[in-house]
């Protein structure tokens, strides 16, 4: 028999006034799976959780949390899940132990566990030792990695992560995912919104993309890949004012329009080795040289981009 999703959303709309936030998604999350909500900042990505942690109400539609609808239940939805937000909620006057036993006793752990709770997350994160430093003393890494252990004290199956890795630097980044690889691997659900690319590129199972309060894509990141098809060339040039030359140059040869990034033209090609060799002769008749000249396979930021017309990171907006 198989198993239902651990999280669904369907048709769910929320309005702020003038502003659509949700406009009618559709998300189905299997269990035991990660599941990446993929989108620039105002996508509508934190409605979304917000509203799967019954923290506002949907305006239409339905969403439910292992079966309990966030609506109706939402004391079983709160008590199924954990939540790490795009900022870290921890008290920085109390240490990191303190913070977590805190968790624990307002979550109704068993006082005999809270304690042993504390310490095994604060290993798990690599904050033992710094256990009993106030928080305010933590790096921004340290910060984000107790925010996580704080949401996992009464080990919720579900899990959601609001842009967790937002303001780390690469390093604790890094850190950070391997982490969240450990607690999938144990069976953990996660839902983790991103508009880091990388990001959703390793973790998620499965994606679905957004943008204006809709998703406009859903799949493996395999599979959006092979959606938008053939291979990427990037021309570098020296100078940005050669652009719409090489574009027209090259233009017969792309299976989709170039694209230009500053003094970079991106071209889609079907094939390969073949393709590049006509755009060396392309550039060559044209007497344009190019300082650089790259062959990659589509990446989730062409897909990106492909999608919506901008990267995932162009939007500077306040998230909705």
């Amino acid at each position: 028999m198989t198993e239902p999703p651990a999280i669904t959303v369907e048709g769910v709309r929320k309005r702020f006034g003038s502003v659509v936030a949700l406009d009618g998604v559709d998300l189905s999350v299997p269990s035991g799976t990660v599941f990446g909500l993929l989108g620039p900042n105002g996508a509508g990505k934190t409605t979304a959780v917000r509203v799967l942690t019954t923290i506002i109400r949907p305006d239409e539609g339905r969403a439910t949390v292992l079966g309990h609808d966030v609506v109706r239940e939402p004391d079983a939805v709160r008590a199924s899940i954990g939540l790490a937000g795009q900022f870290a909620a921890v008290d920085e006057n109390l240490t990191g132990s303190e913070n977590l036993r805190l968790v624990g006793k307002l979550t109704h752990l068993p006082p005999t566990q809270v304690r042993t709770r504390a310490e095994q997350l604060l290993e798990t994160f690599g904050l033992s030792d710094a256990a009993h430093r106030p928080v305010r003393t933590y790096s921004g890494g340290m910060r984000r990695r107790l925010d996580l252990a704080a949401a996992l004290v009464h080990r919720p199956p579900v899990l959601l992560l609001d842009e967790p890795t937002t303001g780390l630097d690469p390093v604790s980044r890094s850190d950070l995912w391997k982490v969240i690889e450990e607690l999938v691997a144990e069976g953990t659900t996660l839902l983790l919104t991103t508009q880091y690319l990388e990001e959703a590129d390793r973790l998620a199972d499965r994606l679905a993309v957004i943008d204006k309060g809709r998703v406009i894509a859903e799949g493996t990141s395999s599979e959006l890949k092979a959606n938008l098809g053939g291979t990427v060339i990037e021309i570098g040039l020296g100078d940005a004012a050669l652009a719409d030359k090489v574009v027209a140059a090259v233009a017969p040869v792309a299976s989709g329009d170039p694209r230009i990034v500053a003094a970079t033209v991106e071209v889609t090609v079907d094939h390969g080795p073949k393709a590049l060799v006509e755009i060396l002769r392309r550039l060559d008749e044209t007497g344009v040289e190019a300082t650089t000249l790259a062959v990659r396979e589509p990446s989730l930021d062409d897909v990106f981009l492909s999608l919506t017309g901008h990267r995932a990171t162009d939007d500077e907006e306040a998230e909705a």
